[in-house]
């Protein structure tokens, strides 16, 4: 039986989910991140499934949203967006320890995945943590500079103005860099690497993350294996099916 538990992980509210019969035994570790205005709530399907095939999944509760939520207004949300993706990143190496200095999970054999603003959050994590051993992108982009600047692009040509100065923006691109996997890809070390996308995704263009796969393929070239990106041509910003038994299936067999 999985069992399903709401626990803070030093601070760091989550999901804890695991068979019961691996309740106190070391087992492989995914940490799954959901996606911009989601909650941890929202992806228990995939704990539950990566559960029943003997991992300990942790979902983690992004700040400002779920039970984190502070009623701010969508502008001001989308405002901090960057904000939330860096802190996540931080608190996955939070609760990472939280389960490691329990004894409960395999350090070698653990994962990190997401959709969306969780899955660009996953893919800057691999420019962070060597001790990722694979991750799973779901409708993510590893491009953090690039991106931020459509955004910005985005919001003016809407007459959003902008609560920063040019020289604040510069300051969060400079933020980013450390952190975009497109210009750090050296830090991959062919770690397997799961993309799912749709073709038609009107919120995380397709394009550029489909480029950033084939760019990486030559880094792959003795492990083409690790490498694998499935694109949706129907899909547009919701994952598929095919997208959820992919990750649990890629995690089966590189953890």
């Amino acid at each position: 039986m999985v069992i399903v538990e709401k626990i803070k992980a030093d601070g760091v509210p989550l999901l804890h989910a695991v068979q019961e019969e691996n309740r106190d035994s070391k087992t492989p570790f995914v940490m799954f991140v959901h996606g911009f205005t989601s909650a941890k709530e929202h992806n228990l399907h995939y704990a539950y499934l990566l559960a029943e095939k003997g991992f300990r999944v942790a979902l983690p509760e992004a700040m400002y949203h779920g039970e984190r939520a502070e009623n701010l207004a969508s502008g001001e949300l989308n405002v901090r967006f960057w904000d939330i993706v860096l802190n996540v990143i931080q608190e996955l190496g939070t609760v990472k320890h939280y389960f490691q200095k329990r004894n409960l999970i395999d350090e070698e054999r653990i994962g990190v995945a997401g959709t969306s603003m969780g899955g660009i959050s996953t893919l800057g994590a691999l420019t962070q943590y060597p001790w990722i051993k694979a991750g799973v992108s779901l409708m993510g982009s590893p491009h953090y500079v690039s991106f931020l600047k459509k955004q910005v692009e985005y919001m003016q040509s809407i007459g959003i103005v902008l609560p920063i100065t040019d020289n604040e923006l510069d300051e969060q691109l400079n933020r980013l860099r450390p952190f975009d996997l497109s210009l750090h890809r050296d830090k991959l070390q062919n770690r397997p690497l799961l993309f799912w996308h749709g073709e038609k995704d009107p919120v995380v263009p397709f394009a550029p993350t489909y480029r950033f796969y084939e760019e990486v393929k030559k880094d792959y070239e003795n492990h083409p294996e690790n490498l694998v990106f499935i694109k949706d041509p129907n899909a547009d910003h919701k994952v598929s099916r095919e997208g959820l038994l992919a990750l649990v299936d890629w995690f089966c067999k590189h953890l």
